[in-house]
């Protein structure tokens, strides 16, 4: 049996390798190849699963958030050419193989519809969560359409007729709210759990690194694509102000989880006119507040934290998986624009509070760490939206009967 993984971005680069790798121990005679259709798809090269086709990163990053000028960008920057070579990949691998997993959005799911091959997959990018939650349908937005929600679901009717078709045997969605609509839709559609949540048990790495006693411990997570997570940053350093006044004489300690892919020597310089703390990790003073530079350590860092500042997608979405507040500041983008952000706050509900003021940020959450009936309500929801972990063995050994052994 020879099996393709199609994904399209980082983040579903990871998923889909959660669920890959208990799906190889279940089905060792499988042959796992995979393709990246947006990004260089570098978790799979390290993983050393074979890439068929042509992979690289496109100046949008995959972040396109129907923006005509990241649109025009990528076109520019050779997308439709990248896209044709990456078909002619898929149809020249389905003459010797014989099923395809897709895993992100409509994208990879018409891929997979294209191969002419027996297919599943693995609905990462939508929820039902941006159109109503269990009390029923939530007011529009107008940012992305002014009528939000008008075929039924988030997912388009397109999409839904991809996900029927009879080559289509499993369709895998993030939480049981949107495989619930879309059963009613007509979609045989499952929830076994959202793979995001797999992978963050702590090591105790941190235990090194001296802090302080009693202080109020928040994550920063700006991200993973430079130059707009160093921009991301600079602004939740401009918070600082707003929390230490916030919070008097208490302790903050920041724990930055810094990506492989940003360089510290950047982010130091922003750090200048702070004091350096010798330790296990470069770390900084000001007033009150330490901020320690973590990039090898990132589980541990949303253990450690109480609530966090997030300019992230899946970040902000793990942590709040962990039953934690998260805080979000709207940026430039091209990820983490006003348009994404309010949906992520739609679909993560009251776990996530959008704040545009900088200087607002303190105060917000002060407001939020001093109640403890709103704490508790956000670790619920949390855990409801996101779910437990072991959702890549979930799907892996279900994916066994429904695609692998026809």
């Amino acid at each position: 049996m020879k099996l393709l993984c199609i994904s399209n971005g980082h983040g579903e680069d990871v998923i889909a390798l959660r669920i890959l790798t208990p799906l190889r121990q279940l089905c060792p005679e499988v042959s796992l190849s995979v393709l990246p259709i947006a990004g260089a798809g570098n978790s799979y090269r390290s993983a050393n699963l074979p890439v068929i086709g042509p992979a690289r990163s496109l100046p949008s990053g995959g972040f396109l958030n129907r923006d005509p000028q990241q649109l025009a960008r990528d076109l520019q920057g050779g997308l439709l050419g990248l896209t044709r070579s990456q078909l002619a990949a898929i149809k020249t691998w389905a003459k010797t193989g014989d099923a395809i997993l897709a895993v992100g959005d409509v994208v990879p799911l018409l891929f997979a519809y294209l191969s002419g091959l027996p297919y599943a997959f693995v609905g990462t990018a939508k929820s039902e969560y941006w159109l109503r939650d269990e009390q029923g349908k939530l007011p529009a937005t107008n940012l992305w359409n002014p009528l939000e929600g008008w075929s039924g679901s988030v997912y388009l009717p397109w999409e839904r007729w991809l996900m029927s078709r009879d080559r289509c045997r499993a369709v895998f969605v993030r939480d049981a709210l949107t495989a619930k609509q879309l059963e009613h839709l007509g979609v045989r559609a499952k929830y076994a759990g959202n793979p995001m949540m797999d992978g963050l048990s702590p090591t105790g790495t941190l235990s090194a690194q001296p802090m302080p006693a009693d202080a109020l411990t928040i994550a920063l997570l700006p991200g993973s694509r430079p130059p707009e997570a160093y921009d991301n940053f600079a602004r939740m350093l401009a918070t600082l102000p707003g929390l230490i006044a916030a919070f008097g004489d208490r302790p903050l300690t920041l724990l930055a989880a810094i990506a492989p892919s940003l360089s510290l020597h950047k982010l130091q310089a922003y750090l200048s006119d702070w004091q350096f703390i010798p330790g296990a990790y470069p770390a900084y003073t000001r007033q009150t507040a330490t901020i320690v530079l973590i990039s090898d350590a990132y589980n541990d860092c949303l253990d450690q934290a109480e609530i966090a500042i997030a300019t992230a997608g899946t970040a902000a979405e793990q942590f709040v998986g962990l039953g934690k507040p998260v805080i979000t500041l709207p940026g430039k983008g091209p990820q983490f624009t006003p348009a994404f952000a309010t949906v992520q706050a739609k679909m993560l509900g009251p776990s996530v509070q959008m704040i545009d003021d900088l200087e607002q940020v303190g105060m917000a959450i002060a407001q939020i760490m001093r109640d403890p009936d709103r704490l508790r309500m956000i670790d619920q929801n949390g855990k409801q939206r996101m779910g437990e972990s072991g959702a890549g063995d979930r799907i892996a050994q279900q994916l066994t009967q429904a695609l692998l052994i026809d």
